[in-house]
């Protein structure tokens, strides 16, 4: 049965939405899920529960990774003065989106969404909309097809200038070695003074339980993951300057209050990286 959260989501979208079908789980219903969003059903949230079982730590990772975005742009839009961003692999829509984050801080920044999956960009288009000063798109492209992603989000971007390049979780998903020449493709076509935000699943806390999530990710989802290491995640960053604190758990990039101390590590390793 269609769950109530999916219904609304539906009634949103209206008649003219892509049929979406609610028997089988997705994986961005269920990191919509996790995140604590709205537009999931009964099937994700019982693969979504599955998979928390394998990794209870997985809930908090998700949304500590949510926070670790919003910093980064927060400090990308506001200290360092970038206005354009480009976010692969962008998601379902929940709170705090890159371009409410940015367009707080800069309401003109301009902010391209790439995703390949019909779903995500059906909800983007019907949800996420741009201060009327700023910009934001939505490209249909698979992070595989880098050249699609450039050539589209140059309608929007000014290559000239510099440009914010998020990859969240998203790189896990090309599972071989040609996921660092993807990577370089993209930034190799940013200017000087642009940055990459990176952050992807470790095995840092708890290494058993991350294999057992991928394994039951992998088993459940249609879309395949697989684990790196820090120092593979690392490799991404090759050829850029990578801002203090470095590469860290993501719950410890720049923490806004530190009442207690470092906040508690999770297993999702992140930073931000200047290219010179």
């Amino acid at each position: 049965m269609r769950g109530e959260q999916g219904r609304a989501m539906a009634d949103r979208l209206g008649p003219d939405s892509e049929e979406i079908d609610d028997t089988l789980p997705h994986s961005a219903r269920i990191w919509n899920y996790w995140l604590g969003g709205k537009d999931h059903y009964d099937i994700d949230r019982q693969v979504g529960d599955e998979i928390a079982r394998s990794n209870p730590g997985i809930v908090t990772t998700a949304r500590a990774q949510r926070a670790f975005l919003c910093r980064a742009v927060r400090h990308l839009a506001g200290d360092v003065g970038i206005r354009q961003f480009l976010d692969v692999g962008t998601g379902l829509p929940t709170v705090d989106n890159t371009h409410e984050v940015a367009q707080r801080v800069a309401p003109e920044a301009r902010i391209v969404y790439v995703d390949h999956d019909p779903l995500v960009l059906t909800h983007a288009r019907a949800l996420l909309t741009s201060t009327p000063e700023g910009v934001t798109h939505y490209i249909d492209a698979d992070l595989r097809e880098p050249d699609a992603i450039l050539s589209g989000a140059a309608a929007t971007l000014d290559f000239e200038r510099p440009v914010a390049l998020i990859l969240l979780g998203v790189a896990a998903h090309i599972t071989d070695e040609s996921a660092y020449e993807v990577v370089a493709r993209l930034l190799d076509a940013l200017p000087s003074g642009s940055h990459l935000v990176f952050s992807d699943s470790a095995e840092v806390v708890n290494p058993e339980a991350v294999r057992a999530m991928v394994r039951e990710w992998n088993r459940t989802s249609d879309n395949p993951r697989v684990n790196r290491s820090r120092d593979q995640i690392r490799r991404f960053f090759d050829g850029l300057d990578i801002l203090e604190p470095g590469l860290v758990s993501v719950t410890r990039w720049r923490p806004e209050a530190l009442p207690f101390g470092e906040p508690d590590e999770v297993d999702n390793v992140g930073g931000v990286a200047r290219k010179p």
